[in-house]
């Protein structure tokens, strides 16, 4: 039986969808918020293995889409960094009560770390899979910089879409203005990195550099020698299922 999906309005932003399992009765356990990555939904394989391990285990689970991703309203060019952190933090604050665990997934590792900043009170646990903190810095040439900002957008082959991958100028400036690898990144709970060592999107130093930023010292870093970016493999997700099951 699929998750219904769900659907909130968020006042000056876009109807959110989302799928929410709450936990069975008598089940301990902070609630799992997975984030997905740029261009990508609540559908994508690691969110839905994430989920079906919840369910049997009847811990709660929140999957959502960004505005102007997957089944959610608004246009995709039209978003910015901010808008799909308080996309987040709107159906924290509505759906879910107690502990959450932020599961994030390349760009979702960047907002993941945002909403950790924004509900300190709430977030417990944060596991990052090929977090991509800062991108819009380090991921894009010079000469692909000026392109969106004088151009409004840069468009590239994807490899996981038959759409291509665009980033817009709106994006660009929020991702600029909201870096976090320049110091340090002041969340105290526990932090579980893994990055894939032939993943060809995201260096897998920076897992290291976002463990050396976190003030927490409750951090692991997990390098898969053979994993990609994606890290969707059987035996990514056992590792990545493994990792989860340890946190409270």
């Amino acid at each position: 039986m699929e998750d219904e999906i769900l659907y909130l309005d968020r006042p000056g932003g876009s109807s959110l969808a989302y799928c929410y399992t709450p936990a069975q009765p008598g089940v301990q356990g902070t609630t799992l918020i997975f984030l997905p990555g740029y261009m990508s939904d609540m559908d994508g394989g690691k969110a839905l293995a994430v989920n079906s391990w919840a369910q049997a285990k009847g811990r709660a689970m929140l999957r959502l889409d960004y505005a102007g991703c997957g089944a959610s309203g608004g246009a995709f060019e039209d978003q910015s960094l901010i808008d799909w952190r308080d996309d987040v933090l709107f159906l924290i604050d509505k759906v879910t009560a107690g502990s959450v665990t932020l599961i994030g997934s390349s760009m979702g590792g960047w907002l993941m770390l945002l909403v950790a900043l924004s509900r300190p009170m709430r977030v417990k646990n944060l596991v990052g899979i090929a977090a991509a903190p800062d991108f819009t810095d380090w991921g894009f040439s010079q000469e692909q910089k000026m392109t969106i900002l004088q151009e409004g957008k840069l468009e590239e082959h994807s490899e996981y879409s038959d759409d291509p991958y665009v980033t817009t100028r709106t994006f660009w400036q929020s991702g600029d203005a909201n870096r976090l690898l320049h110091s340090e990144i002041s969340f105290d709970g526990t932090v579980r990195l893994l990055h894939g060592q032939k993943d060809a999107d995201v260096p897998w130093a920076y897992a290291l550099e976002i463990a050396k930023k976190m003030r927490s010292d409750d951090v692991q870093v997990h390098l898969v020698k053979d994993g990609d970016h994606r890290l969707s493999r059987d035996q990514d997700i056992a590792l990545l299922i493994d990792v989860i099951s340890r946190l409270s």
